[in-house]
């Protein structure tokens, strides 16, 4: 709404009325001023005293019921001084690092964020012409996308250091983060099911998979380092050769024993994420998101630890257990002939 004096920098002379006049009295009754203050124990309020909301809301009731006192006394309608319509106002003047700024806010939908970012600079690039003094940058949610570049070759990092520091030896190290993008793939493939495209909150539910995932294989691994350990001993107490046959055995007995520990974290991980994906309510969008790769990643997850893992862990142990068979044994040197003069 916009109220204008009539005549320029004075109401009209008749009612010898400055445009201060008029303005203190559209503020009184628009905006309120301040009459007094209630004292409520150690609070203090001010209070206002203005016009109702349905003479404020109203161009033509502000006109009519909003008297503007002249200085000759009496009171004239603000209608008869001033012109009352509505009418786009200016924009909020903002700043940023003491400059000027303009903001064009953009929704995505159907697509991920990080792809139409990249599309929108290229296009913006090509096709704006920026004066001189002028400058564009792009803010926004994408920007914990650049950030997730960063923060997830760091996590993948600390796994990878901690799980040195539990086994202090780089082959079982290696085995569990190259099994980690197995665990990752029932994720993708709940995620493109449900059509969902890549968020943050996608992104943080894969890093708790990733944890979750190593953190399985650091168990398998150490049931099948404890299994052969045990019958590595009973196969030296009986005087028998460790063989390749022995080192299946022995992994039988440790993925056996990871069976029921895997299926309990399974069902226990799923039971409380299931739910999620039926919600509904405010913030299920991204709660959503975030449950999505680990429940898919779950289940690619068990056929992991159960079956790829212990694989792998065969296939290390038995080419380790090869070399050693075919190693030439260390003979005592012959002596050497010695001559008598």
């Amino acid at each position: 709404m916009r109220l204008g004096t009539r005549g320029g920098g004075y109401a009209e002379t008749r009612y010898g009325l400055m445009l201060g006049d008029v303005q203190d009295v559209i503020a009184a009754a628009l905006g309120g001023n301040a009459v007094t203050t209630t004292v409520e124990g150690r609070e203090r309020y001010t209070v206002n005293v203005r016009y109702p909301r349905d003479l404020r809301d109203d161009p033509q009731a502000i006109g009519q019921d909003v008297l503007v006192p002249p200085p000759g006394g009496g009171t004239v309608p603000l209608n008869a001084v001033a012109s009352i319509k509505f009418a786009r106002g200016p924009t909020t003047i903002r700043t940023e690092n003491g400059q000027l700024v303009g903001y064009v806010f953009v929704d995505i939908r159907d697509r991920d964020l990080g792809g139409y970012v990249v599309e929108a600079q290229k296009a913006v690039a090509a096709n704006l012409s920026v004066p001189s003094g002028y400058s564009v940058s792009w803010s926004g949610q994408f920007e914990y996308l650049e950030r997730l570049k960063l923060v997830v070759p760091i996590t993948l990092l600390i796994i990878f250091t901690l799980l040195f520091l539990n086994f202090r030896r780089m082959t079982e190290t290696l085995i569990v983060m190259l099994s980690l993008p197995f665990s990752l793939i029932g994720g993708l493939w709940l995620m493109w099911a449900l059509g969902f495209n890549l968020s943050v909150a996608i992104a943080v539910g894969f890093i708790a998979l990733a944890g979750v995932a190593a953190e399985t294989g650091v168990v398998m691994l150490s049931y099948l380092d404890h299994a052969l350990t045990e019958v590595k001993a009973r196969y030296v107490a009986e005087g028998r050769e460790f063989t390749r046959e022995a080192l299946h055995e022995e992994i039988m007995i440790g993925a056996v024993d990871r069976v029921r520990p895997k299926m309990m974290t399974v069902v226990a991980i799923m039971a409380g994420l299931l739910p999620i994906l039926w919600s509904s309510g405010t913030g299920s969008e991204v709660v959503q998101r975030i449950a999505v790769p680990m429940i898919g990643g779950m289940v690619t997850s068990t056929l992991l630890t159960l079956v790829v893992i212990p694989a792998i862990y065969a296939l290390i142990k038995g080419a380790a257990l090869s070399k050693a068979a075919h190693a030439p044994e260390m003979s005592e040197p012959e002596p050497h002939a010695s001559y008598k003069a």
